[in-house]
């Protein structure tokens, strides 16, 4: 294509460029957001991974995108140059002429898959890992969480977080769901006292004469 004529120095500038599609055009209709790529590592920075892919242009995996687990600065070291790296597309701006891509995206996200049928409320079933002063760590489905000492108990004198071993079983409720940070509010507190309004709900009530000792006696009996 002709892009200037310069009569005076009897010149003419061409452009070969110019006779091709935009390149990131082309992939952005070759590889749509959600399509798996293939491409070799180029560079490093600390910023994330530069991955060469088809028409000589670059998408970029960001730090964030990965791993779901840990930092993405304590897995980058794990990559080198030339690799070869499979990644999803989640983005093509063809006016910046940059392509964003997820190494993480290529499986499912674990915590997503793990509270599934997990809601505010729920009860659910976790292994105490590590006692703390402060607390105990607890494991459900493979993730991790913390229930606080004042969350272990309704009882103030039960809010001791030595009278749980390693390796034990607790069914706690689920006060809260944080996909940002991954994380599980749990309480024990909370499911001692949604299980006593529950009680109380069914068996009766202390306004009527029945002791709280009376409503949970008669909710146990239910249970049995």
């Amino acid at each position: 294509m002709v892009l200037e004529i310069d009569s005076a120095k009897r010149r003419v500038s061409l452009g070969l460029k110019q006779t091709m599609r935009n390149p990131w055009e082309v992939f952005a209709e070759q590889n749509p957001v959600g399509t798996e790529v293939e491409g070799e590592v180029k560079n490093i920075t600390e910023f994330g991974l530069f991955i060469g892919l088809d028409g000589d242009i670059d998408g970029m995996v960001h730090l964030s995108d990965l791993t779901w687990e840990g930092r993405g600065e304590d897995v980058i070291g794990d990559y080198r140059k030339g690799d070869m790296v499979k990644a999803v597309v989640t983005e093509v701006d063809t006016e910046k002429e940059r392509i964003s891509l997820s190494v993480k995206a290529l499986g499912g996200d674990p915590f997503t898959e793990a509270t599934g049928g997990v809601k505010r409320g729920s009860i659910i079933t976790v292994e105490v890992t590590k006692i703390e002063d402060g607390g105990i760590e607890v494991e459900y489905e493979g993730m991790k969480s913390f229930i606080r000492r004042s969350d272990l108990s309704r009882d103030r004198a039960e809010q001791r977080p030595d009278r749980f071993g390693v390796g034990d079983k607790v069914d706690v409720r689920v006060t809260n769901i944080d996909a940002k940070t991954r994380r599980l509010g749990l309480s024990i507190k909370a499911r001692e006292i949604a299980e006593e309004k529950e009680a109380v709900e069914q068996y009766g009530s202390s306004d009527s004469g029945a002791s709280l000792g009376d409503i949970l006696g008669a909710a146990l009996k239910g249970d049995d």
